[in-house]
């Protein structure tokens, strides 16, 4: 753009601005302007088309295929899938939940109090944002954790204006331990992060490639939405969130994109604002 306003005003000053646009003009015109570009190595290379997303993670993801815990070919793979966003300047946070290790809701079906089980949910996030931070620290990427409950110790509170100046940095901010209350799930917390973030959009990270009509593994005949608004998912119980993080997302008009993360490059063409993955909108 610089170079074409520069080339504009030259002409201006030969009482000439009416050449540039004569007969085959400017096809020579855009051709010397692409040289110039790529001389200054200059590219028209696509932009991301959200500048700042919420990430969701869910704690099995890192499990892979173990049985429990974090496998580290899984979490190694889903931070260079991250970084690669990263590089294109986008601005990412994650939630990431804790089941992987513990699930307070499993906690609670089997006699335990469900506060206290879902505080034990709570720090298993913890554990699985330390990881996560480690592994993108050592990838060359930087990250902060940040947790909803007190451990100034293991990593810093969470502060709203904290938290936007690290990602205005370019760091990506990772949020441990939900919304630091009992019966809210980490899909609330995403939702909750994400609103308050300013977020373009929240992006749910599962083991199937989007929104389908009913469970792909069980009925054969299911179909998978490309596009779907909210008042449509709930009226068709497809169950993509828990009713109070989808219900916020809804209130916010914050979009929703359910896609598969152990899909390779699924998360970039989200991001690049491509057809991954099933995008729920506000009508």
């Amino acid at each position: 753009m610089i170079l074409l306003l520069r080339l504009l005003r030259r002409l201006q000053r030969q009482n000439k601005p009416h050449d540039l646009f004569k007969g085959d003009s400017l096809v020579p015109f855009f051709l010397s302007l692409k040289l110039k570009y790529m001389e200054n190595g200059m590219t028209t290379s696509p932009r991301p088309a959200y500048k700042r997303i919420l990430l969701k993670l869910s704690g099995e993801a890192l499990m892979g295929d173990d049985a429990f815990g974090i496998n580290r070919d899984t979490i190694v793979r889903m931070v260079e899938e991250i970084a690669e966003i990263t590089h294109l300047g986008v601005e990412v946070a994650v939630v990431i939940g804790g089941g992987n290790i513990f699930r307070g809701v499993a906690g609670g079906s089997v006699g335990m109090d469900r506060a206290t089980a879902d505080y034990m949910g709570m720090l298993a996030t913890v554990m699985n944002a330390l990881a996560l931070a480690d592994t993108m620290n050592k990838a060359g990427l930087v990250a902060r954790v940040m947790s909803a409950i007190g451990i100034e110790q293991v990593v810093e509170p969470y502060v709203r204006p904290k938290a936007l100046q690290y990602l205005e940095e370019g760091k990506v901010v990772i949020f441990a331990a939900g919304t630091g209350n009992p019966f809210f799930t980490t899909d609330t917390a995403a939702a909750l992060r994400g609103a308050e973030i300013g977020a373009s959009m929240v992006l749910k990270a599962t083991k199937v490639e989007g929104v389908y009509s009913a469970d792909p593994k069980k009925d054969p005949l299911a179909t998978k939405y490309s596009k779907i608004s909210f008042d449509e998912a709930i009226q068709g119980n497809l169950g993509i969130m828990d009713a109070t993080a989808f219900a916020l997302c809804r209130d916010q008009k914050l979009p929703i994109t359910v896609f598969s993360i152990f899909k390779s490059g699924a998360l970039k063409r989200v991001v690049m604002g491509e057809d991954e993955g099933t995008l729920v909108f506000a009508s």
